[in-house]
């Protein structure tokens, strides 16, 4: 039998209706977007419309190598959008938590993603750093998947930076060539070069341009507090997020201080390293084999003070409160060092071994260190120990100088636990609040331990979007399911995710008072304070004028 064209359609459509085939994305046409840079053709997604690898500059290849990012010239046509992209330039990441196994990598990364919701308008704007010791990492990962911002209004970007050697190098050859006479920090341009972009072109995808939040775990967080300090990032964002920042010390352009080597000496011997002692040399060379080679020799990458891009210490530009005046939120986890155990200190031989060693380290802090971290259960003192000095000093910093500053400022304590990673002895592990922050649960790479997918779970992610997410619409964190989230003050007000999120005050007496004084003594006296806790800690110098006076409260918002 042969039907008239027409019924032939009307019988596919009630099928396809039946089979559910009119939902599939094939059927809807793909959303394009033209925007000051261009056009661009994405894919739908759920709800939201996504936008993959969209390039925000020009390629850093070859003779732009360690130069600053340059604007990427209007595209002609329509640029498909819908392909995940590559990441930049890394070294192999050891087996872990971390790993997530083989993927593509170029020098030509400097891309992003978007995802917004359907018909979006003037919405919320957050923009995502990923972490990976500035080594590894990418913005295209599946654990960064922005369906659960877009249910909540808000747009998602997430950024690619240069890493490693390509995106941190210092060199004397490289501040010749450039008009501030200054090298180094290539990644961190890369990221404002990134939020200028996204002030430029955001509204074409229905975003507001004046309402952009940055935010970041480890050396994303780090990479927060150099915008925040940056003079060249003034006026590009709104807000900041840090999950897990660390506010170690950094290695100067052209002076040795702080027991670090300057930026540009440690440059020259990694191109003598790696026999390639020009910078016309070290660009001639492969990137694979340049990458591999940094990181074999145990270059580590940071930004570098210069005295324009990183006017100096990022402790002292928050002492002298010449930070960008903006909203913050921070914090971090309860189980930091558990998944970085090499950076623990050795155990001690026994109790009293433990209690003199702090007291030839410690000194007349001795006492207030051993009352914080006691000789009774080891292993949990030097877990305590390692994360506070780096990571719970540090957020507790954090919200106290940016408080001190007139600015709402709120912090948190991740301490939310689930059967694989207590099987792994991994509760509250580095960056383990990342997949509850973006509601990822499947996303982790394999060796991360699985989060069921239960309701327990799901009301800490879903608290934790709900805070994060309104703090990027107005400043205030606020949840359906959580408690009114105080900011913190004189009560040092603060909020744990544990089983449930729960308000409470008084953040940890005496943990910041401890490892404030710590850092301030060894500032004073001209050592680093890096990761170094217990028996790895040098021996404390004697306290100074400088350090006697006690450090202020922060005021009451």
């Amino acid at each position: 039998m042969t039907f008239p064209r027409h019924v032939l359609r009307a019988l596919i459509g009630g099928c396809a209706l039946l089979w559910g085939l009119s939902s599939l994305p094939a059927q809807a046409a793909p959303p394009v977007v033209d925007m000051p840079a261009g056009v661009v053709s994405g894919v739908r997604e759920g709800d939201a419309t996504v936008f993959r690898a969209i390039p925000y500059a020009l390629p850093p290849v070859g003779e732009r190598r360690w130069r600053p990012p340059a604007p990427m010239p209007r595209w002609s046509g329509v640029r498909p959008a819908g392909t995940m992209g590559v990441a930049c330039m890394q070294p192999a990441m050891a087996t872990g938590p971390y790993d997530r196994g083989r993927q593509a990598m170029s020098e030509d990364c400097l891309t992003l993603d978007i995802t917004a919701p359907a018909g979006a308008r003037k919405a919320p704007v957050m923009v995502w750093i990923h972490g990976g010791t500035l080594i590894w990492g990418t913005a295209h990962s599946r654990m960064y998947d922005g369906q659960a911002f877009a249910k909540r209004g808000v747009i998602l970007v997430s950024i690619n930076y240069r890493l490693g050697v390509l995106g941190y190098l210092a060199h004397p050859e490289l501040s010749a060539e450039s008009a501030d006479k200054v090298s180094g920090n290539y990644g961190l341009m890369d990221q404002v070069a990134a939020l200028k972009w996204v002030r430029e072109n955001i509204a074409a995808f229905g975003g507001d341009a004046n309402n952009v939040t940055i935010f970041g775990e480890s050396a994303g967080a780090l990479s927060v507090e150099y915008l925040l300090t940056s003079p060249l990032a003034r006026g590009v964002f709104d807000r900041a997020i840090l999950q897990s920042g660390y506010l170690f010390t950094m290695p100067e352009l052209r002076s040795g201080r702080y027991e670090e080597f300057s930026a540009e000496a440690i440059g020259s011997w990694l191109g003598a390293t790696l026999g390639a002692p020009g910078i016309g040399d070290l660009r001639a060379m492969e990137a694979r084999q340049l990458v591999d080679g940094a990181a074999k020799a145990g270059y580590a990458p940071f930004g570098t003070i210069d005295g324009k891009i990183l006017p100096r210490q990022i402790v002292e530009t928050f002492d002298r409160g010449e930070q960008a005046p903006v909203p913050l939120l921070a914090g971090f986890n309860s189980g930091e060092v558990r998944s970085l155990r090499f950076l623990l200190p050795p155990l001690a031989a026994s109790r009293n071994a433990y209690v003199a060693d702090i007291k030839a380290r410690y000194g007349d802090l001795a006492e207030t260190y051993l009352r914080l971290y006691p000789p009774t259960d080891p292993e949990q003192t030097r877990l305590a120990a390692s994360r506070d000095v780096v990571f719970g000093w540090a957020a507790e910093r954090l919200v106290r100088k940016q408080a001190a500053v007139g600015q709402p400022a709120y912090l948190y304590y991740f301490d939310h636990d689930y059967p694989a990673a207590a099987a792994a002895d991994m509760r509250a592990f580095h960056a383990g609040e990342v997949p509850f922050v973006f509601g990822t649960f499947g996303g982790v790479p394999a060796g991360w331990p699985a989060i069921p997918d239960t309701a327990e779970h799901r009301l800490i992610s879903d608290a934790m979007l709900d805070y994060w997410t309104s703090f990027a619409r107005n400043g205030r964190p606020v949840a359906e399911n959580g408690p009114d989230w105080e900011a913190f003050g004189t009560n040092r007000a603060y909020v744990t995710f544990g089983k449930a999120p729960v308000l409470s005050r008084q953040f940890m007496p005496g943990m910041y008072e401890l490892h404030e004084q710590v850092m301030c003594r060894r500032r004073q006296g001209g050592q680093s304070w890096n990761w170094r806790s217990g028996s790895l800690a040098p021996v404390l110098p004697p306290s100074s004028a400088a350090c006697m006076a006690p450090y202020p409260a922060p005021a009451v918002n």
